[in-house]
């Protein structure tokens, strides 16, 4: 789902809610604040410091001051929400990436490198490098489609951390899952038949940021591995070329490309995959896109017979699988031709 910003922050921001609404969505989430308008189209609504127009096709019902809702009929929604939210906390730890069921502590930036640091790699082809971040200790990682494109000849560089000092080794066998090229995504596979359990990271919710919460990046700049840079969310909105992205003051150069961007409780909350230029000016995917497309890699699925398209498009059934076709049907079809 898209939303879309309609108006300035700083006009909506503080206007004093004496009640709130409330706007369910498909997707069992819902949106808090004040209904300022509604068409056929969209639902405006005011959520503390900026004005949202969500589309009605995303969503199941408005409910106007909902803090005047029944007791019981509230006590209902609540419960229901609360066993939504636990069925999806269980559901979202997928074989294929995890996501934390519990709010982590916040930690230092100190202490996450040197527990999370391990699972960020560097990926090269013979065009360039950027990088990337393990899923799962089966070796599936996620990176930036335009640091893969048009390539098949794909490395990725691990630091393994074996009690000791780091151990440097550079997988070939690289299989491409899936990739969408509109939002800048890519599924890749390590499937060298020595490759080991590889280190792992955590998915977190980028829709629970605040603007202003610290966060900090690792990645491969100008190729220079493992480096690691910290900032804060900027804005979570900020929309370029009809898409939106999160837009940090972590420094982010050419090579950082697919890295990660992680909050102070090593949640991946986004996929760093340009930056403008000027100091401070880094934009990464946010991870509730990188979940979406996760979740529907199989529409996304990498085609070799055409490797440059994003999506996979599947083959008619064949007419063994038909029902068959009577004589004056047969002829009929000639005759069409």
């Amino acid at each position: 789902m898209f939303v879309r910003i309609i108006a300035c922050a700083a006009l909506f921001g503080g206007v004093q809610r004496a009640s709130a609404d409330l706007v369910q969505l498909r997707d069992k989430a819902s949106v808090s604040g004040k209904v300022l308008a509604e068409n056929r189209d969209a639902v405006v609504i005011d959520i503390g410091y900026t004005v949202l127009a969500i589309p009605k096709s995303a969503i199941v019902r408005v409910v106007k001051d909902a803090d005047s809702e029944p007791k019981e009929a509230r006590g209902k929604s609540a419960a229901k929400t609360t066993a939504a939210a636990t069925t999806a906390g269980a559901t979202t730890n997928s074989p294929l990436f995890r996501t934390s069921k519990t709010l982590a502590p916040e930690r230092t930036v100190r202490e996450l490198v040197a527990h999370i640091g391990e699972a960020v790699v560097q990926v090269r082809n013979p065009g360039g490098l950027g990088s990337g971040f393990f899923l799962n200790e089966d070796g599936y990682l996620i990176t930036n489609f335009h640091v893969i494109e048009g390539e098949t000849q794909i490395a990725v560089e691990v630091y393994h951390q074996n009690g000791g000092p780091l151990e440097r080794k550079v997988y070939k066998q690289i299989r491409i899952v899936a990739m969408n090229k509109f939002h800048d995504l890519a599924l890749l596979k390590v499937e060298d038949k020595e490759a080991p359990k590889f280190a792992t990271v955590q998915l977190g919710d980028s829709d629970s940021l605040a603007v202003g919460e610290p966060v900090f990046a690792i990645g491969s700049p100008l190729g220079l591995e493992r480096t690691v840079t910290e900032g804060i969310v900027s804005t979570k909105t900020r929309q370029m070329q009809g898409e939106l992205y999160m837009q940090t003051t972590a420094q982010i150069n050419p090579g950082n490309s697919g890295g990660p961007l992680f909050n102070l409780r090593g949640e991946v909350v986004g996929v760093t995959n340009m930056k403008m230029f000027g100091d401070g000016l880094g934009f990464a995917i946010p991870v509730d896109k990188v979940k979406d497309f996760l979740k529907n890699r199989d529409a996304y699925a990498y085609d070799t017979d055409n490797p440059s398209n994003p999506y996979r498009y599947l083959q008619p059934p064949s007419r063994l699988n038909q029902p068959a076709a009577t004589d004056a049907g047969a002829k009929e079809g000639n005759g069409a031709k």
